[in-house]
């Protein structure tokens, strides 16, 4: 095509067969696609990039690091040797944990097309296996217990607890928060429990959009939500799901509910929609929007207050799964960047992916957990206005990020590689997220089929 440049070489599976094929990235004016061809089925584009920041500078060198004790040998190829096998390049940083199938919702988008039934709840010993197996594959990494719906689960706490007491310092729980806003003295059972963190739900500040998500409007549902972990001292982190021509117009809004509720929220976390689980069909060019698409409307919808020079690239997954900005709610209200991002870091020398990952692990446990307490004055010897500042630091921060996940269209083995987010396997091992959740063009998938099979 005329203008095309191509960037680079990759691996990806068929859409509509999940065969793996072989890839390019080719850029066409400012926007990267991702371009493959299937034998059988022909060939298919999606956009992965478009804007800036430039696609040529966003990156943020690593060298490797692998399993030191991998429960799978390398026998497809990726990515069908997950276990993790001895090619994946990087180590967990967050094992996510499946505690039920059953939900409470029937939202539109769902990774795990959840609330099927016919999937007993796993018992507490087969709980106690999954994390005991952890360790045997990787260091204690953070967890966090999801589903389905996991807080339809009474014995949740207990979970949490069950964690806790073999050695993972930081439990989150991801929710729609439903059960929270119904039931504080359940949101008190949690954080006795050991649970540090709430991954909350959180698509925007109107009822329509949670209309057109989640099949009802649920926006006072999440306020109390939000309000119950205050009240009880859980940290929470927002968790919208982007998609366009329904709630891209509500990120600046939803950052602004953030600021308004620190410090108890600690953190937006955006997902750019992806096409498995519950919605597996191919979405035309336009039904998608990308990491640079997502800081350049952070950037206008705060009226330029969030720059986009502010987010910079991950240093544990693959510089094109996410991004994240760090900052600080002054006593004035202005929102106070301590992150930024240079291109010229291109230049330095490489991380080890290990080291990226342990700094992941160390983040996420300390910045997603409770604030200290506002009113509380450091202990020690005073350092004056600096004691003051770091107080400040460590009450009213938020962390501002994105992930971009990957399905059947834009899927690349290179990005799946160095994946950190992994998913607990049913038989044991651990399975990277993108992998686990991985659906054709039906609707039909490769490891929950295989994990969940009798």
């Amino acid at each position: 095509m005329s203008g095309e440049v191509l960037l680079s070489a990759t691996g990806s599976v068929c859409p509509e067969c999940l065969q793996k094929i072989k890839a390019v990235r080719v850029m066409l004016g400012d926007t990267v696609f991702l371009r493959k061809e299937c034998p059988e089925h022909g060939s298919f584009q999606t956009p992965i990039w478009r804007g800036d920041p430039f696609f040529g500078f966003w990156q943020r060198p690593k060298t490797p690091s692998y399993p030191k004790s991998p429960l799978t040998t390398v026998q497809k190829g990726c990515p069908w040797d997950c276990g993790l096998c001895p090619e994946h390049r990087q180590h967990t940083c967050t094992a996510l944990m499946e505690v039920t199938q059953r939900c409470n919702l029937k939202c539109a988008y769902c990774f795990a097309d959840a609330g099927g039934g016919g999937v007993p709840d796993p018992d507490l010993d087969t709980l106690r296996r999954w994390f005991q197996g952890i360790p045997a594959a990787e260091v204690p990494c953070n967890i966090q217990l999801s589903g389905g719906e996991p807080t339809l689960r009474d014995d949740l706490p207990e979970i949490a607890s069950l964690g806790r007491s073999l050695g993972f310092p930081f439990i989150q729980v991801n929710t729609n928060g439903v059960r929270l806003a119904a039931d504080r003295s359940y949101v008190k059972a949690l954080k006795d429990g050991g649970v540090a963190s709430i991954f909350l739900q959180f698509d925007g500040v109107e009822d329509a959009t949670y209309q057109r998500l989640r099949g009802r409007a649920l926006f006072r549902e999440k306020v109390r939500a939000v309000e119950h972990c205050v009240e009880e001292g859980l940290g929470v982190v927002l968790v919208p799901t982007l998609v366009p021509g329904v709630n891209i117009h509500e990120i600046g809004a939803i950052i602004g509910f953030a600021v308004d509720h620190m410090p108890a929220v600690r953190g937006v976390h955006f997902q750019p929609v992806s096409y498995f689980g519950r919605y597996p069909t191919a979405p035309p060019d336009e039904a998608r929007i990308t990491l640079p698409e997502v800081i350049r409307a952070i950037e206008a919808q705060t009226e330029g207050r969030l720059k986009a020079s502010f987010f910079q690239p991950p240093g544990c997954e693959n510089a094109l799964c996410s991004f994240h900005g760090n900052f600080v709610l002054l006593p004035d209200g202005e929102l106070k960047a301590w992150s930024s991002y240079d291109p010229r870091r291109c230049c330095s020398e490489p991380e080890s992916a290990e080291i990226g990952a342990e700094k992941a692990r160390r983040f996420v446990s300390r910045s997603w957990s409770q604030a200290p307490h506002p009113e509380k004055s450091p202990e020690g010897p005073s350092l004056g206005g600096w004691d003051d500042f770091l107080h400040r630091v460590q009450t009213y921060s938020l962390c501002i990020s994105a992930m971009a996940f990957q399905d059947a269209w834009n899927l690349d083995l290179e990005r799946l590689r160095d994946c950190c987010i992994h998913v607990v396997a049913p038989e044991g091992g651990l399975i990277p997220f993108c992998a686990y959740n991985l659906t054709d063009s039906r609707g039909r998938s490769f490891y929950r089929s295989i994990c969940t099979k009798d």
